[in-house]
């Protein structure tokens, strides 16, 4: 396990809240003295600074969209007043929250933008089960990324996981990460989801999206999730070309189970990779 990948997971998964060196090291499985060394060389900046960034990036990103309440944009960034929030923010971006909200852009500061992970193939890919899924409902949060913005992914997945539990109708714990309206460009959806018996009583904010019934292939993912992209890079680079099986044009996704732990990203998922029958 890479612990710099590990880290860089968890700390787009938690930036949002107060985390320390030592917690992060130890969801890496290396000592604090370790991380901090190794994430510098290959990321180039400290664990801890570049957790601040990305923090204050996302309260940049809230204050330029015209957030009314500055403490409460405070609050949510892991700050315990104005005047703490206005010092960090100041010393990070060289303006003040207020001026960023003012000028409803982000033109003229520097963002710290979530990190890419390793991307390298896997030497040895498990072999598939093969399922017929039934339709289901999805419901969650969705988000439009690039092949470049997709390392944002786990952050919007911060954003999710305190609703799960909380969906009219769900069915079970089960977590979905579905994939899907992708384009020649590389565009694509990204939803973080339950599944649900219907929308009929779903609150407007949240997504919806209906999964016909389809073919699988189903692939475990045993590792961190950190390395999650070596296995999907490897399934489509490796294995579809040589299965011989088709894919079809429909959403793919990655499938979290209930002894999934989304603080440590260890516990192991599924992706499901719509085939042709």
């Amino acid at each position: 396990m890479n612990p710099v990948n590990t880290a860089l997971w968890f700390i787009e998964r938690h930036f949002g809240s107060e985390i320390t060196l030592e917690e992060i090291a130890a969801v890496a499985g290396v000592s604090r003295y370790h991380l901090s060394r190794a994430f510098a060389v290959a990321m180039g900046q400290p664990a801890l600074r570049y957790t601040r960034g990305r923090r204050l990036t996302e309260a940049a990103r809230t204050l330029a969209q015209g957030a009314p309440d500055i403490l409460t944009v405070a609050l949510e960034a892991g700050y315990n007043s104005h005047e703490a929030f206005t010092r960090a923010f100041r010393d990070q971006f060289g303006v003040t929250p207020e001026s960023v909200r003012d000028q409803g852009h982000l033109n003229n500061i520097q963002l710290v933008e979530a990190l890419k992970m390793d991307q390298s193939l896997l030497t040895k890919l498990e072999p598939p089960r093969f399922e017929q899924a039934t339709a289901m409902l999805l419901a969650g949060l969705n988000a439009r990324y690039t092949c470049d913005t997709s390392s944002a992914i786990p952050a919007q997945w911060q954003r999710f996981i305190p609703h799960i539990g909380t969906f009219p109708g769900q069915i079970g714990n089960v977590a979905y990460g579905a994939r899907y309206n992708g384009d020649d460009d590389g565009n694509f959806d990204y939803m973080c989801a339950v599944q649900v018996t219907d929308f009929s009583q779903l609150a407007p904010e949240w997504t919806r999206l209906r999964i016909s019934p389809q073919r699988y292939a189903v692939f475990a993912h045993r590792e961190h999730v950190s390395t999650i992209r070596r296995t999907w890079n490897t399934i489509y680079t490796k294995w579809l070309p040589e299965s011989g099986h088709l894919l079809v044009d429909a959403p793919v996704f990655e499938r979290y189970a209930e002894d999934f732990d989304s603080r440590t990203g260890t516990g192991g998922m599924e992706i499901w990779i719509p085939i042709q029958s």
